[in-house]
């Protein structure tokens, strides 16, 4: 059974727009190595950044969210968990995570990544998650 792991929206963005270690870590959930898990809050937050930041279109919108959709498990939060202090919006990244049973999530947020690890769950770069897939 592959391992779950939560994708920050910052990495979603990075794999769509450009070709790096954000793209790399998508591919590895679209090719099943690892079980993707989102929310509907972090589907929302990366439907309006690509929206109102990155100006695409609704159809590609839509494509986008059909393919998370696809490639990842979604889960319900209930937004009540309260652990990143300096920025509570990322407190549903790691809700998402606890309530998966997901061991990491992989961010290129400052705020996540100062936080390092809440419970048994790494909170971790995408050059980091790469290594650790080797």
């Amino acid at each position: 059974m592959p391992e779950r792991v939560v994708f920050d929206t910052n990495i979603w963005i990075s794999g769509l727009l450009w070709r790096g270690k954000p793209y790399r870590c998508l591919l590895l959930a679209r090719g099943k190595v690892v079980e993707a898990v989102y929310c509907q809050p972090m589907a929302g937050e990366l439907s309006q950044k690509l929206r109102t930041t990155f100006e695409f279109s609704e159809n590609r919108i839509e494509a986008v969210m059909y393919d998370l959709r696809r490639t990842c498990t979604q889960v319900k939060i209930s937004g009540e968990l309260h652990v990143v202090a300096d920025d509570p919006d990322d407190d549903k990244f790691v809700e998402c995570a606890v309530v998966a049973g997901a061991k990491l999530i992989v961010s290129g947020d400052g705020h996540l990544l100062k936080l390092g690890q809440y419970r048994e769950i790494q909170i971790v770069s995408a050059s980091q998650f790469l290594e650790r897939m080797r």
